[in-house]
């Protein structure tokens, strides 16, 4: 299944983080907090100004982003987890 974002939304990948282990303890996978760092995977065509004007995403594909542990909406596509949301709530892009 293919998915498109529409307006200033973007897919993304969420990048799991490396198994952190200390002593003996062991977190299980239920317990882990979602990973905020994702690869973007597709961008929308951008917002619309007053005017009509289309304004392009800063964001692109291929772009390595930083966001909250709440923010956008969690989907699943061939069994793989994704995440959309919207260029402002992405914090940053990590170069």
């Amino acid at each position: 299944m293919k998915v498109r974002p529409i307006a200033d939304r973007i897919l993304a990948k969420r990048i799991e983080q490396k198994e952190q282990k200390r002593g003996t303890l062991v977190i299980p996978d239920s317990a882990r907090e979602k990973p905020m760092e994702g690869k973007v995977l597709a961008v929308g065509s951008g917002k619309r100004d007053k005017e009509g004007n289309r304004i392009p995403l800063t964001v692109k594909v291929g772009d390595r982003i930083l966001f909250g542990k709440h923010t956008g909406t969690d989907i699943k596509i061939d069994d793989d987890e994704h995440v959309v949301l919207r260029e402002d709530e992405v914090l940053g892009i990590i170069e």
